[in-house]
């Protein structure tokens, strides 16, 4: 027997309201509303579609107390809502991290390195940021705005032309020393976007977030967040 669209969003509804318990840590009757109030303040998928599921909670309500039967339901939701929320339950039990969508082989550089030679792996890999270590340790992100800073202080000088820049000294013109963060392998997509949304709300913008195993600046780097590149998430 082919399952009716309400039994399937009534089946994905209840599962949601599992997931939310286990998120919000309570084995108390709390209506699905009530919910997403609590667990809203912990994730960020729930942050992002709690238009969504608030009206879901009022789908459900409508389907399960104006039914006259257990055959018949007065509202039967569209295809497109039951898997938009299907969907949304898949995202809430295995949400998509940052190093399941941005992990892969990231270019570093020595602060001793020229900015000819960083210059020249920006043109072929079209990187506008890059993390510069001292040895291992990390030192900073270097961007567009570093380098033009730079230029800038340099533009008068006689040598300016011939001048051999290291990154080193680069990065003493980055106006915005705190323009990147790190984060942990497992942050989700979601989480990262609103963090760039944050920053910004505070005046400031973030250039990148860096990504390591357990978000710490010590561990190697396994991948990079760009503001370009959040344009992924829809």
């Amino acid at each position: 027997m082919e399952l009716r669209n309400s039994d399937r969003f009534i089946t994905s509804y209840n599962r949601l309201d599992k997931i939310m318990r286990e998120m919000v840590g309570t084995q108390e009757h709390l209506s699905f509303f009530r919910l997403i109030d609590f667990a809203k303040k912990k994730n960020a998928i729930i942050r992002r579609y709690e238009a969504d599921l608030r009206e879901y909670g009022d789908l459900r309500n409508a389907i399960v107390h104006h039914r006259t039967t257990m055959e018949y339901a007065i509202a039967e939701p569209h295809e497109e809502v039951v898997a938009r929320m299907e969907e949304l339950e898949g995202a809430l039990s295995k949400p998509i991290t940052v190093a399941q969508m941005f992990s892969g082989n990231v270019t570093t550089f020595q602060e001793t390195d020229s900015l000819i030679y960083a210059l020249k792996i920006i043109k072929d890999k079209k990187y506008n940021q890059f993390p510069v270590y001292s040895d291992d340790k990390f030192k900073g992100l270097i961007t567009p705005v570093g380098i033009t800073m730079w230029m800038a202080s340099e533009a008068e000088s006689e040598n300016f032309s011939r001048k051999k820049a290291t990154l080193g000294e680069i990065l003493k013109h980055e106006s915005n020393r705190e323009n990147h963060r790190f984060v942990e392998a497992d942050m989700s997509v979601y989480e990262a976007l609103e963090i760039f949304k944050s920053a910004i709300g505070r005046g400031k913008r973030l250039e990148a977030l860096l990504i390591t195993k357990n978000g710490k600046l010590s561990n190697e780097l396994i991948g990079i967040v760009t503001p370009m590149s959040m344009m992924k998430i829809q």
